[in-house]
C-alpha cells in the first residue's frame, strides 16, 4: 500500500525545512536507508532517509521551496500503484481547516491555502496535454512537463518536446555572481537568508537583548600547556588540540562550578548535573555547534577523536539532531583565525560562553633580565540573571588552574 513520506521535525527548534536537491526522482527503486533528499533546517542541512521500500511514485515539493514540519513530500508504493485519493484524503482536512471554500474542491484538482503546509497537488490531465511515453521521459529525466510549450496537436507535449527541452536557470535558482571590480555605478547583492541564518539571528537576538550579559577576561599563561600537548601527541592515538584541552579544562572546572552549568528558565534556574560541551563551527550557512557530551568523564584523546569527528560532520552536513542540541556550556574559539580577544554571545539554553583567543609570545621580566612566554586570553560571557560575577570569576580561577597545570587534568 502507498505511503505519505512527511517532512520530519528534524531539529527541537524546526518548523520548516527547504528541499536543498532531491537525490532520486519518480520511478526509482527506494529501501531503507536511501538518503531521498537533503534538507535544510533552521540548523544545518542534512540527508532526508527513507524508512519505506517501494517506488517514489510521487514528488510534492520542487527542489528549493520549504515544507512545514508534516507537510507532503512524496509517496512510495508499489510500481504502478494509484496513490491519488490517498492525498487526497491526507490533504483535504488540512485545506478545510484552513480555507472555508474548500467544500468546492474536486477530487481532481486540490490547491492548498498559501498558509498551508501541504503543497499543491494537481492531477487534472487536462491541464496538462501530454503523451504518456512524453510523461514518462519527462519523470525519467526529473523534467516538469508543466513548463514545456508542446508541439503536437492542440499543443500536446510529444515526445520530441522533451528531447529537445533545455532546462535555464531561474533567476532565484541561479548563482549569485560577486562582483567585487571597482565602479562608478552604485550597485548591490540581496543575498538570500538560509533558515540556519534565520534562527541565528533570532536565537542570538533573543539571547543578547533579553539576557543580561557581562564579561570577565582572564590571561592564561600557556607554556606548560604547549610542552603537555607535545608529550600528549607522542602517546596519543588521535592528535589532541589546544582547543581539546580547552574542553577537558572547562568541563573538569564546571564539575567543581555547578552553578556555572545551568540555565535560566525563567520561573526557575536549571542547575545541570551533566556537563555536555559546545564547541562552535563557522560554516558558510552559518553557525553551529556540535557537542561533546559527558564531556568531563572522557579523557583528552576521547574528547579529541570525538571532536574531529562531529567537526568533520558538521562540514559534510551530516550531523544528527542529537549531535548539534543538549549543550549546557559553549566554547567559541578564534585564535586559530589570529583573534586575540573577543566576546560571544551566549548560546541559548546555556547561561555562559567561553571565547578563546590565540596564543601569542610576550616579553616579560624575569629575574633580573627578560625572557619569551606564552599567553592567552579567555573571555567568559555569563548571563547575569542566572550567575552571578563572583562564580564566573571563580569558575575562570579554577580553568586557568587546569590549563596551566595540564597534568592535574589527568589524575
Amino acid at each position: 500500500m502507498a505511503e505519505v513520506i512527511r517532512m520530519p521535525r528534524l531539529s527541537d527548534t524546526m518548523a520548516e525545512g527547504i528541499i536543498v536537491s532531491w537525490n532520486k526522482k519518480v520511478g526509482d527503486k527506494i529501501k531503507p536507508g536511501d538518503v531521498l533528499a537533503d534538507v535544510e533546517t533552521d540548523k544545518a542541512t542534512m540527508e532526508l532517509e527513507s524508512y519505506n521500500e517501494g517506488t517514489l511514485l510521487y514528488i510534492g515539493v520542487e527542489a528549493g521551496k520549504a515544507v512545514k514540519v508534516d507537510g507532503i513530500l512524496a509517496v512510495v508504493g508499489k510500481e504502478g500503484e494509484a496513490y491519488e485519493s490517498l492525498l487526497v484524503e491526507v490533504v483535504a482536512p488540512a485545506v478545510a481547516a484552513s480555507d472555508t471554500k474548500s467544500a468546492n474542491t474536486s477530487e481532481k484538482e486540490i490547491t492548498t491555502a498559501p498558509t498551508a503546509s501541504t503543497p499543491v497537488i494537481d492531477f487534472s490531465d487536462e491541464r496538462i496535454k501530454a503523451s504518456p511515453l512524453a510523461k514518462k521521459i519527462a519523470a525519467d529525466k526529473g523534467i516538469d512537463i508543466s513548463k514545456l510549450s508542446g508541439s503536437g496537436d492542440g499543443g500536446r507535449v510529444i515526445k520530441k518536446d522533451i528531447e529537445q527541452y533545455t532546462p535555464t536557470a531561474s533567476k532565484s535558482e541561479s548563482t549569485p555572481v560577486f562582483n567585487f571590480v571597482p565602479s562608478t555605478e552604485e550597485g548591490f547583492t540581496d543575498i538570500p537568508l538560509t533558515q540556519m541564518r534565520k534562527t541565528i539571528a533570532r536565537r542570538l537576538g533573543e539571547s543578547k537583548f533579553s539576557a543580561p550579559h557581562f564579561y570577565l577576561t582572564m590571561e592564561i599563561n600557556m607554556d606548560n600547556a604547549m610542552a603537555a600537548r607535545t608529550s600528549i601527541n607522542e602517546v596519543s592515538p588521535v592528535k589532541v588540540s589546544f582547543n581539546d584541552m580547552i574542553i577537558k579544562a572547562a568541563a573538569m572546572a564546571l564539575r567543581q562550578h555547578p552553578d556555572a552549568n545551568s540555565s535560566w528558565m525563567n520561573d526557575f534556574i536549571r542547575r545541570n548535573h551533566h556537563i555536555h560541551i559546545g564547541s562552535a563551527v563557522a560554516m558558510p550557512e552559518g553557525l553551529i555547534v556540535p557537542v561533546i557530551k559527558f564531556a568531563d568523564q572522557k579523557s583528552l584523546s576521547q574528547i579529541a577523536t570525538e571532536a574531529k569527528s562531529l567537526y568533520a560532520k558538521a562540514k559534510d552536513k551530516k550531523l544528527q539532531p542529537a549531535e548539534f542540541s543538549g549543550n549546557t556550556f559553549t566554547i567559541s574559539n578564534l585564535g586559530m583565525m589570529d583573534i586575540e580577544e573577543f566576546t560571544a554571545i551566549i548560546n541559548p539554553p546555556d547561561s555562559c560562553i567561553l571565547a578563546v583567543g590565540r596564543i601569542k609570545e610576550v616579553v616579560i621580566k624575569k629575574g633580573d633580565g627578560f625572557a619569551v612566554t606564552n599567553v592567552m586570553k579567555l573571555t567568559l560571557s555569563c548571563d547575569h540573571r542566572s550567575v552571578d560575577g563572583a562564580v564566573g570569576a571563580s569558575f575562570l580561577q579554577t580553568l586557568k588552574k587546569f590549563i596551566e597545570n595540564p597534568v592535574t587534568m589527568l589524575v
